[in-house]
């Protein structure tokens, strides 16, 4: 028995089929319903998932172009969420990576470009002359509006890559290899100085050194007085000028008394520090913060391979970059230079007050908070310092990074300073996230600690140091 074949259709009699079978990428462009559905359609697929209109609608090689680049972008979004959340030391190694982030960038801004490619080419496709005489305004609009989400995220992205990688260049500039850890211990001397106006020098007027456990991240931070007299130095220029501890001037050029803080003053005015320090400046640092270094080492008997410098001067522009912190005033107090004779009365000179309390301060308020002293004393002054680092730390959270990069990464690059080498970084910043769940420990080396402000007892000290950052374990009960 013979099959009759079905019949064979005209070209004519095939277009209605084809049209409604495959109408996105065959329509029937006497129809401006169906052209007006298709292009809404197209202009949304093109968001959604760039290359799928092209792959439905128009040319296939674009449309690989566009799905393939997509695809790759997403797989690695996931696996950096992924990385981030199970392997952190992979993730932070990469985003702290300098040619990473220019990599990043470079796809970034390349990305953007092909979705502007695609979306142009998508209009193109929906040839907006056939649609309804409304719809082609709304369609091109709206088409415009998502190229502008979403290449101008991609195009943010790619500025932030430039300035993180910017700005660990600026900061993280010394090349020198990592130290291991001291003991157990990464010791950072933290260093603040105020070079604004009314000041005929700049000193160090907060000294501390942070000891960050290199397992657990557990932070101490000790305060240093920025007056505690006639310290010892740990090995080396300064040790040898000063054997017995460090003697004050006479010459008033050269700091005034025996201070820790008169070293930059000594180091880099009355002694030829380069000759002193004669590697600092390549590594990195300066002479007189390297003198600086070896004093803190004297005192607390650890060593300190790294600093950090904030300038006081911009401090105010990290603590707004941040979006203020918050601390509790235990005591009110006045904003302004001080008095203008002795015995002036605070209100007289006073420009503001900081009032006893819960307060969310701005730049300015917070580094007032750390500088005023004419109605409490230096050692209050030391310990507020170190609320006020806490405070900040406690403020440096991924949202807050995140919501205020841009704004952070240039304040921050305004105002530190740092010998850390940017290949220290990943662990650095892995030990910062174990610590944030982790309270900070303080050590204050003030009267209320047990020390003679006039006459401290070094060896004491160190020990007091030691017994803190390594407690003895408790005994097994008998």
């Amino acid at each position: 028995m013979t099959v009759a074949s079905p019949p064979r259709l005209s070209a004519a009699q095939r277009v209605p089929q084809v049209v409604e079978e495959r109408p996105l990428r065959y329509p029937d462009p006497s129809s401006r319903a169906m052209m007006t559905r298709r292009g809404w359609w197209l202009v949304l697929l093109n968001f959604v998932l760039p290359g799928s209109a092209q792959a439905l609608a128009g040319n296939r090689r674009l449309a690989r172009i566009g799905l393939g680049a997509t695809l790759a972008l997403w797989l690695a979004a996931v696996l950096a969420v992924l990385c981030a959340l199970l392997w952190q030391p992979v993730f932070l190694t990469v985003v702290t990576n300098w040619f990473a982030l220019i990599a990043l960038q470079v796809l970034l801004v390349a990305y953007a470009v092909l979705w502007i490619v695609l979306t142009v080419d998508t209009l193109r496709l929906v040839r907006l002359v056939r649609t309804g005489r409304v719809a082609r305004f709304g369609i091109a609009a709206v088409a415009i509006a998502l190229l502008v989400v979403a290449s101008g995220t991609a195009a943010y992205a790619a500025s932030a890559a430039g300035t993180a990688r910017d700005t660990l260049g600026a900061i993280f500039g010394a090349s020198g290899p990592a130290v291991e850890p001291s003991d157990g211990y990464y010791n950072i001397l933290l260093l603040g100085a105020d070079s604004g106006a009314g000041r005929d020098s700049m000193r160090f007027d907060s000294i501390s050194v942070v000891s960050v456990n290199a397992e657990t991240g557990a932070t101490t931070i000790t305060g240093i007085p920025r007056d505690m007299p006639g310290f010892p130095f740990a090995e080396g220029p300064m040790q040898d000028r000063y054997p017995n501890g460090h003697e004050g001037h006479s010459d008033p050029d050269c700091g005034w008394g025996s201070g820790i803080n008169q070293l930059r003053t000594e180091v880099e005015v009355c002694q030829d520090g380069s000759s002193l320090y004669p590697d600092a400046v390549d590594n990195g640092s300066a002479p007189a913060i390297e003198a600086t270094k070896d004093a803190a080492e004297g005192i607390l008997g650890v060593e300190i391979p790294y600093y950090v410098f904030i300038d006081m001067h911009g401090f105010a522009a990290l603590v707004d970059s941040l979006g203020g912190v918050e601390i509790d005033v235990e005591k009110r107090l006045p904003k302004g230079g001080g008095p203008a004779y002795n015995g002036q009365p605070v209100d007289e000179w006073a420009i503001g007050w900081i009032e006893a309390g819960p307060q969310h301060m701005n730049g300015d308020t917070a580094q007032w908070y750390a500088r005023s002293r004419y109605t409490t004393n230096d050692f209050d002054r030391m310990e507020r310092q170190r609320i006020l680092q806490q405070a900040m730390l406690a403020q440096f959270t991924p949202q807050t990074v995140l919501t205020r990069f841009q704004d952070v990464a240039a304040a921050g690059a305004d105002v530190v300073q740092t010998d850390l080498p940017q290949s220290l970084l990943p662990f650095l910043a892995e030990l910062a996230l174990k610590a944030k769940e982790l309270p900070v420990q303080t050590i204050e080396l003030t009267p209320e600690g047990g020390i003679d402000e006039h006459d401290p007892d070094y060896a004491y000290i160190q020990e007091l140091v030691r017994t803190t950052l390594h407690p003895p374990s408790p005994s097994p009960e008998a």
